[in-house]
């Protein structure tokens, strides 16, 4: 594990899942939050149904939700954690992220997944049969196996590099083609925004320590602190053998934030940043209370370096 004396700062970002929730509580949240230094970056998912509570409630498309607050925003950096390699083709995926990093003056993250794969009840952390099965039933979409979601996840990372630095790109792959591929304009970003990568899994943490800018793991109450570490250090091992600098990889993890007891949150994280952890994600639960990005600033971020942090803390409501 890298020495606290040289490790790198720890940055703070918020996730507001866009689901049983509107898009002006949404949009309050991140016009907040880019308002709140200490809050660096924000996220989305990327589904097209509920994956808990009511089946008929609403859903808002990552992408689409994310350009528009990209177009509203003016500090965070932004993107979802993750897009499903699944539901576009690469080409339009990179196509669209170029878009978005127009949009927001090269503020994008471009987050990546394998995406919907056949998995068994309670993969994930998530309890019950797999939601990807009746998302994909309902939007035409078709899961794969495990290792072809990952072969398929290395083909598009291989396509987002070429088209966003090539003026014509061509691909031949097992299951990806393009002829004449032109990415006009290119991302504000060069060679293109920053690359992360999410998942625990040890073939895609290879893809990781091979490709990506940042790793993307869920941490409590998902996967415990212990497994998070134990992730990690695969990572490094993969780092390793391929003779890259583990330290050039962010190590992001996302949190469950407490709005009742802040005090196990501030814990969590800190027991995070001393497993190596240097980007955390807080993610929201719904609804959002007034005010929440100051409180979390407050709270959370300052507040885990006091143990008094609850004493004078900015209010919170409903």
């Amino acid at each position: 594990m890298t020495n606290k004396a040289e490790a790198p700062a720890v940055r703070f970002g918020i996730k507001t899942t866009p689901m049983h929730v509107s898009y002006e509580d949404i949009r309050r949240v991140w016009l907040e939050a880019d308002t709140v230094p200490e809050i660096a970056d924000a996220w989305l998912w990327d589904h097209l149904l509920p994956v808990a509570g009511p089946e008929d409630g609403q859903v808002h498309e990552g992408w689409t939700l994310l350009s528009a607050l990209a177009a509203q925003t003016e500090r965070l950096r932004l993107g979802l954690l993750v897009t499903s390699n699944r539901v576009r083709p690469p080409a339009v995926l990179g196509k669209m992220a170029s878009t978005v990093d127009v949009i927001s003056g090269g503020r994008l993250t471009l987050g990546l997944g394998v995406g919907g794969t056949h998995q068994p009840p309670g993969a994930g952390g998530i309890e019950g049969v797999n939601p990807a099965i009746a998302e994909y039933e309902a939007y035409g979409l078709s899961l794969v196996p495990p290792g072809e979601g990952l072969a398929r996840l290395a083909e598009t990372v291989t396509i987002l590099k070429g088209m966003w630095t090539r003026d014509v790109f061509d691909f031949d792959g097992r299951y990806y083609r393009l002829r004449g591929n032109r990415c006009e304009p290119k991302p504000v970003q060069r060679p293109g925004p920053p690359l992360l990568i999410g998942g625990w899994g040890t073939r895609l943490l290879r893809l990781v320590a091979e490709h990506a800018d940042v790793w993307n793991v869920p941490g409590p109450p998902h996967n415990t602190v212990g497994y998070v570490a134990e992730r990690a250090r695969v990572l490094d091992a993969h780092c390793a053998e391929l003779g890259r600098d583990p330290g050039t990889i962010t190590r992001s993890v996302q949190v469950l934030v407490s709005y009742d007891d802040p005090a196990t949150t501030r814990e969590t994280v800190g027991r995070l940043v001393d497993a190596g952890m240097n980007h955390i994600v807080l993610g929201l639960p719904r609804p959002y209370p007034q005010g929440v990005a100051r409180w979390l600033a407050h709270e959370i971020i300052v507040g885990r370096h006091s143990v008094n942090a609850s004493a004078a803390r900015p209010p919170i409501t409903a």
